[in-house]
């Protein structure tokens, strides 16, 4: 199942990666940043996706990398790209960003701490399913479902947020929550090609 998911998630990506090439080229000032700064975070989901599908080795260096990447590229390294009205040229981001603002930044600082847990988690190499420890598609494999629909965890802390009891577990489980953080996100703020 958490190769099936991995896919779709790869899936996306590349063919989302077509479409941004072009808008790229001709993209400048804060929104060209910003396409920048998802792209660097693009390549190293990509990167780390490799691995829990079995296609690259296990490398906890690799992991740690890019979720050293992720951090820095989140939170206010993220929310500064967007400051309010720059929708202009080959912007790809929804009016709907500045009018629910607080739930944006909210997404993107939780993805600093994700990506730390996913640091920490590193070394913690699976030797199960981690997808079924996380309820797969369930409690944490559709967070889309609870983040964009203002559910569950749409604006409030929560304890899975918590780098070191994320540290704990599979980094393929952290991993996949940072993934569909990103998910939630892009379904609610990214305009569709």
């Amino acid at each position: 199942m958490k190769k099936i998911i991995l896919s779709i998630c790869l899936l996306a990506v590349t063919t989302l990666t077509t479409q941004q090439v072009i808008a790229h080229g001709e993209a400048t000032g804060v929104i060209k940043e910003r396409m920048d700064l998802m792209e660097g975070m693009k390549d190293v989901v990509k990167e780390v996706s490799a691995i829990y599908k079995g296609e690259a080795e296990y490398n906890a260096d690799t992991i740690r990398n890019a979720a050293e990447t992720i951090k820095t590229h989140s939170g206010d390294a993220m929310t500064k790209l967007f400051p309010e009205g720059s929708l202009s040229g080959h912007s790809e981001a929804k009016p709907l960003i500045w009018e629910e603002w607080q739930r944006f930044k909210t997404l993107a600082d939780r993805q600093v701490r994700l990506a730390d847990g996913l640091y920490q988690a590193a070394d913690n190499q699976e030797s199960g399913n981690a997808g079924h420890m996380m309820g797969g598609s369930g409690m944490m494999g559709s967070s889309a479902g609870m983040m964009g629909s203002g559910g569950m965890m749409g604006g409030t802390e929560h304890m899975m947020d918590d780098p070191e009891l994320l540290a704990k577990m599979p980094s393929s489980a952290v991993f996949q929550m940072l993934t569909d953080n990103c998910s939630s996100c892009h379904e609610r703020y990214r305009e569709e090609e």
